[in-house]
């Protein structure tokens, strides 16, 4: 039987191997060199008794059995850590690696300046932020925390809530200046409106309420996509009328870029929470990321909510 502490240095080695991408990296990473870290891998593998990755002149690739392992190495070594930290005396003091999750113009504009903000706080921690389109889904195990809008259905994770936001109809001036500004919902059938579609998910619906009365709008315009920011753009420039998150155009909309459209209907909310495992509740490291997060947040979701008070 292999000791624990060896089964551990395997685990992290192949962690590292597969956050660098390829054996030349990890070997520089690991102060090795590339003949010396290919011995390992096979080493690691003739033990197992599977293949873990399958292997290219440029690029390494991981095999379903290899997949597994990797899923199931993060969860056991993030484990190890937390129950180092919970015995050390320096448990007051967070230490480790955070693995963050954000949607790429929300994590640009709004995560990644307080993850360099909570880096100073707390020199101890190491933060990886990892942008994408779509969030990805939670049975992954891949990041220790996710920022997500709206709620997550499972309750095998924590979802904190972190500041409140709501999505808004908007659309600029020389739009509205030439097609009009919509009274009610069903106005928005003459309008071009811009979509955002994200993987399988059903898009052009959109849902206002008025009072107790909601109204499910099917809306058409000549331009969908995937990325927000790319949306934002398309009605700075006039192409139509678009729903967002009050996070990602406030900034417009303040400086009069953007004019609110139907303002007395509320929309869907798009409360930004983070996620992460149930596991993580008592990892110091994750616990001080989510509060710093919350509490960097809250001054701008405040100063938010009353400015759309005072414009109604």
């Amino acid at each position: 039987m292999i000791e624990i502490t060896n089964a551990s240095a395997e685990m992290a080695f192949f962690q590292v191997l597969m956050r660098c991408g390829s054996l030349s990296a990890a070997a520089r990473e690991l102060g090795l060199s590339t003949p010396a870290v290919s011995r390992r891998l096979a080493m690691l593998e003739a033990r197992l008794g599977v293949q873990m990755l399958n292997r290219t002149t440029r690029r390494i690739s991981l095999t379903p059995e290899g997949e597994e392992y990797l899923v199931q190495a993060r969860r056991i070594l993030a484990d190890i850590e937390d129950m180092e930290h919970e015995l050390s005396r320096s448990l007051s003091e967070p230490r480790g690696q955070v693995r963050v999750n954000a949607t790429l113009g929300f994590g640009r504009s709004h995560v990644a300046p307080v993850i360099s903000k909570f880096c100073k706080a707390y020199p101890g921690v190491q933060v990886q932020l990892h942008l994408s389109v779509a969030p990805p889904p939670l049975s992954e195990d891949a990041y220790d925390v996710c920022i997500r809008f709206g709620e997550p259905p499972d309750a095998r994770v924590i979802a904190r809530k972190v500041a409140q936001n709501q999505r808004l109809l908007c659309a600029s001036p020389a739009y509205l200046a030439e097609r009009g500004t919509p009274r009610a919902p069903a106005d928005l059938a003459r309008h071009n409106c811009i979509s955002i579609h994200h993987g399988d998910e059903a898009y052009g619906l959109w849902r206002l309420t008025s009072g107790r009365r909601t109204e499910a709008i099917k809306v058409t315009g000549s331009m969908v996509t995937n990325d927000g920011d790319i949306a934002v753009a398309w009605a700075l420039d006039g192409h139509g009328i678009l729903m967002r998150a009050q996070w990602d155009i406030d900034k417009y909309l303040q400086s009069g870029r953007l004019c609110r459209v139907l303002a007395n209907y509320a929309t869907p909310p798009a409360d930004i929470y983070a996620v992460y495992p149930q596991r993580h509740q008592k990892a110091r490291r994750v616990t001080a990321f989510v509060d710093y997060l919350s509490r960097s947040f809250d001054s701008t979701a405040k100063s938010m909510a009353a400015q759309l008070t005072a414009s109604l």
